[in-house]
């Protein structure tokens, strides 16, 4: 193994259950025989310092309040890990860290836009969901419960900071790029997999990705796995991989190995085994196979703001 390279593991919608994606971590650590050097979560974490404010805020999910063990030192992550905002978070504790922070050891808050450096790997980031009517308001302190719901869209200034981003290696959002799935119906990428409606996503991830042009692109929120390259004028492709939940490992964990900052492997879940190595097509034939559960019948939850 190259002595720059590393392995980066991305989490969907972790909804406070940490100890399980830290024993998929633990999986996937020991079948690739390496550490994982990085750890990035989609949004959603809801990493509440208290275990009551959780039960209080989030008991219409029934989700595990594990992040105050972690907060309190009483459990700590293995890896760093780094998560930007969706749109079910403590939003209370966020408000003041803008830019970022680190809530509990090696457990760090990105902030709500902007890009950081992390190892070699240059990552852009947009925290949040698209709501039309808010997209031009002022951002206001979650001090009530419109309000907090309020905190996880994003405006427009932080998008535009994010769009002025150039040479990304990473783009972390939580809503899906609109027109994805659209265009793997235009390409019959996988006739018989069965696609999610084209109407999830939004335009202006889309719009944002089409500008930035990373080289991935890394969102949750629809609670589905999802896999297609963009392009974009005759620019390089934007390769998109959308997560699951973390309900299961085999669609809510997606890893990267790098060498340099240039990925040579991908691949899903904690078995290890690549599903993509570089100069191979990106695309939904990536995809772990479908459990039973993932038929026809099953579409992903847009969870988006109605407003």
């Amino acid at each position: 193994m190259p002595q720059d390279s590393l392995l980066v593991a991305a989490l969907g919608d972790i909804h406070g259950r940490f100890h399980r994606v830290e024993a998929w971590l633990d999986a996937l650590e020991q079948a690739r025989g390496r550490r994982v050097d990085l750890v990035l979560a989609v949004g959603d974490v809801e990493a509440f310092r208290h275990a009551d404010d959780h039960r209080r805020k989030a008991a219409k999910r029934a989700m595990p309040a594990e992040f105050a063990e972690y907060a309190d030192g009483i459990r700590r992550v293995k890896r760093p890990l780094y998560f930007i905002g969706g749109n079910n978070e403590d939003f209370e504790a966020l408000h003041d860290l803008p830019e970022g922070g680190e809530l509990a050891p090696d457990v760090h808050y990105l902030g709500r836009a902007g890009l950081r450096t992390l190892g070699p790997l240059r990552v852009a980031y947009l925290s949040g969901i698209h709501a039309p009517r808010f997209i031009d308001q002022p951002l206001k302190r979650p001090t009530s419960l419109d309000t907090a719901k309020q905190a996880g869209y994003f405006r427009t200034p932080e998008v535009e900071h994010v769009s002025a981003m150039r040479d990304v290696d990473l783009l972390l959002v939580h809503g899906w790029p609109r027109g994805i799935v659209q265009k793997a119906r235009d390409e019959r990428l996988a006739p018989s997999r069965p696609l999610p409606s084209p109407w999830i996503g939004n335009p202006v991830t889309r719009k944002l990705v089409d500008t930035v042009h990373p080289k991935w692109v890394i969102c949750g929120h629809s609670h589905k796995p999802f896999a297609v390259a963009l392009d974009s004028h005759g620019r390089a492709l934007s390769r998109v991989a959308c997560l699951d939940q973390a309900a299961r490992p085999d669609t809510a964990v997606f890893w990267l190995e790098f060498e340099g900052r240039e990925a040579q492997r991908a691949g899903w879940g904690v078995s290890g085994v690549a599903a993509w190595q570089a100069g191979q097509r990106w695309g939904l034939h990536t995809l772990p196979p479908l459990e039973e559960s993932d038929g026809p019948g099953s579409v992903p939850v847009d969870n988006g703001a109605t407003a």
